[in-house]
């Protein structure tokens, strides 16, 4: 599989370089329209009006679905099969953050400007760089900002956009940061809320009831224990816990969120059983309900596929060396259905879910022809019938 041409590669610097100070005004503005996740309404309509104004470069049938995805096409020589290039456009932050973009020292900083609005800006600027480069894809590329990719949307967003279509043969997901990264790895996990319910009662009058923060206290401890694999990475963590009325009251209710993660589908089983042996073992007067919150699908696109190698490639043709790894990112549900993906990072930045999240501005250039490069190279491997299926 030859790297890019040498021609291509300036064309797509070039392309990135004139349409950079855009991406990054659409980024700010981005940013400014709160979108916590499950509140994404309001930057989907701004989102859409974004890709319907680059009906110019060819986008056509920019349309929202029941929960708030923006899907639009962008015509290619061939009308399907497809490649899809999804973005997400919610945020870790809760609704009254305030949100300020800030300029200074070559960084944008703002709460979620590289995750992910950079990326969803990144996503509305592609059809215009192709546009500029003079080029027209092999087959046509469905954009998606997608919903629920943070904490609990449980990737609903990107499920929908899959669910709804028989034509993809390959994805692209991106990120506004981790230029470099090829995420070709989804880390599968399973998002548990344990609550336990016991007798309550005076702490001193019914002395001797069972607690129910007690009976979580023992149960922590037991889940602490549960052995994890290195190889493949297994983790589990414990990152909340609720419960109780007062000091001087024997805690008639308690709960806890648990994630479980894994990079296979078969060790994130196998844990999720041992935890649901844990909790069934509380006993003690106390009862255990357990909810699922969320499941995210693991899975693996092998190094050698079509899809990594484009990516690693233009990384490579750019000055870049790719760093192939393993994430939770909306690539999870394409991979997970046998669709070949890879998540793509835009820049490098830093403090990434907090407040004073910031991205830097120079490399963005170049995160924007690793874009266009990849999205051109996997159209036409898709048209030849190279785009190999991926490997769960």
């Amino acid at each position: 599989m030859p790297v890019p041409a040498a021609e291509l590669v300036a064309a797509a610097r070039a392309a990135a370089a004139t349409v950079a100070p855009h991406v990054l005004e659409l980024a700010a503005s981005i940013a400014e329209v709160p979108a916590p996740t499950g509140e994404e309404a309001p930057r989907a309509r701004f989102v859409a009006g974004l890709l319907r104004a680059e009906g110019a470069a060819g986008v056509a049938g920019v349309a929202e679905d029941a929960i708030g995805d923006v899907v639009a096409v962008l015509p290619g020589t061939l009308r399907s099969p497809t490649v899809l290039i999804a973005a997400h456009t919610d945020t870790v932050f809760p609704a009254g953050t305030p949100i300020r973009v800030a300029a200074s020292e070559g960084r944008l900083a703002a709460p979620g400007i590289g995750d992910n609005s950079l990326g969803v800006a990144a996503l509305v600027a592609l059809p215009g760089m192709l546009r500029a480069m003079g080029a027209t894809p092999a087959v046509s590329l469905v954009l998606a900002a997608t919903v629920g990719e943070e904490g609990l949307g449980n990737l609903r967003g990107i499920r929908a956009v899959v669910d709804g279509r028989d034509d993809i043969a390959a994805a692209l997901a991106l990120e506004g940061h981790n230029l470099g990264r090829v995420t070709h790895i989804a880390v599968g996990s399973r998002r548990l809320r344990v609550t336990l319910h016991g007798p309550g009662g005076h702490s001193w009058g019914d002395h001797g009831r069972p607690s129910a923060i007690h009976a979580l206290g023992r149960l922590v401890a037991a889940l602490d224990e549960i052995p994890l694999s290195d190889a493949p990475k297994t983790t589990l963590n414990v990152g909340v816990v609720e419960g109780g009325l007062s000091v001087n009251t024997i805690a008639p209710t308690a709960s806890l969120l648990l994630d479980l993660r894994s990079t296979d589908a078969s060790a994130l089983a196998a844990l999720s059983a041992a935890v649901e042996r844990r909790c069934a073992a509380v006993g003690g007067g106390v009862s255990v309900e357990v909810d699922v919150l969320g499941d995210r699908p693991a899975g693996v696109v092998p190094p050698g596929a079509p899809v990594v190698r484009r990516a690693a490639e233009a990384l490579s043709a750019l000055g870049m060396q790719a760093v192939c790894d393993a994430s939770s990112t909306d690539a999870n549900i394409p991979i997970s259905r046998g669709i070949p993906a890879v998540c793509l990072g835009l820049t490098t930045g830093g403090n990434a879910h907090r407040t004073d999240e910031f991205i830097d501005v120079a490399p963005v250039t170049t995160g924007l022809a690793q874009l266009a490069l990849v999205a051109l190279a996997v159209a036409g491997d898709v048209a030849a019938g190279r785009a190999a299926p991926a490997a769960a």
